[in-house]
């Protein structure tokens, strides 16, 4: 009987782990498709993605989307999102701080997370440039492509991070390898001095600024950045570091973070 019970909840578990998996691959493909397309994008078989496809139908999760049986997000998750906005104060504060950030250096802020082993912009406000110069929210990017990679992997063992790393991803998108082990040894850099800047290796004419923000036990769980042009972002680093830092430690310490804590993250860093 405990057997035939275990088989029923790990099928269900599989089913909760695949009807996640349809929802981000709509959320990465950003249009609408029919059920055998996204069948087929994530590998899986047509019948199963048609019964959850049909499940979250019901539930609202997913929606028609004109009139060839094409699928899209539902609006539920929209009220779901609003209600998780309200509760998590650190997605309602760095909306408020990049808006301060932007207007400052009249660059583009953003505030950059960890999704699975990539890193994303989570929220962004456009600089007063006449020109654009800006990530799409949501995309997944290589950790080691990004000046918020070597921040938001710096509480992990160098082995640790290894392990979360896929190996393709050091491969940076001019086709030059990055070496892991001088990648390690920029995070510990950046850990040690609280911050890290570099020419971007995605968007050749841009500098990008990182600063990582803390939560109480010294993880750094999500950067504040600035997106410049090369030659702008290099002739007042200075001002745009500390701008950025001013926000981050501000962030920090209403996240329940305190100085005692950085040192503590400083000194184990140095261990690493």
């Amino acid at each position: 009987m405990d057997d035939v019970s275990d088989d029923m909840v790990n099928r269900r578990a599989r089913g909760l782990d695949r009807a996640f998996e349809i929802l981000n691959f709509l959320r990465l493909k950003r249009q609408p498709l029919r059920p055998n397309e996204i069948a087929q994008g994530i590998g899986a078989p047509r019948s199963s993605v048609y019964e959850l496809v049909n499940l979250l139908m019901r539930q609202g999760i997913l929606e028609y989307r004109g009139e060839d049986g094409r699928v899209f997000l539902g609006r539920k998750l929209y009220f779901l999102g609003v209600a998780y906005s309200e509760q998590f104060d650190l997605m309602r504060e760095c909306d408020k701080l990049l808006t301060h950030i932007a207007e400052e250096t009249r660059e583009t802020a953003q505030m950059c997370l960890l999704e699975g082993n990539k890193y994303t912009v989570a929220q962004m406000k456009e600089g007063l440039r006449p020109f654009r110069i800006s990530s799409n929210v949501g995309d997944p990017v290589s950790i080691p492509w990004t000046a918020s990679g070597r921040l938001l992997v710096a509480h992990m063992s160098d082995q640790e991070i290894l392990d979360f790393i896929p190996k393709e991803d050091f491969r940076l998108p001019n086709g030059q390898w990055l070496d892991p082990a001088l990648f390690i040894s920029e995070v510990r850099e950046a850990a040690r001095v609280g911050y890290y800047t570099f020419n971007s290796a995605v968007e050749t004419f841009t500098h990008c600024f990182a600063v990582p923000v803390y939560q109480a036990d010294n993880i750094c769980i999500a950067t504040l950045c600035l997106v410049a042009p090369r030659e702008d972002g290099l002739k007042n680093h200075a001002s745009y570091l500390k701008t950025l830092l001013d926000a981050a430690a501000d962030l920090s310490s209403r996240l329940g973070h305190t100085a005692a804590d950085e040192r503590a993250g400083i000194r184990a860093a140095g261990q690493r």
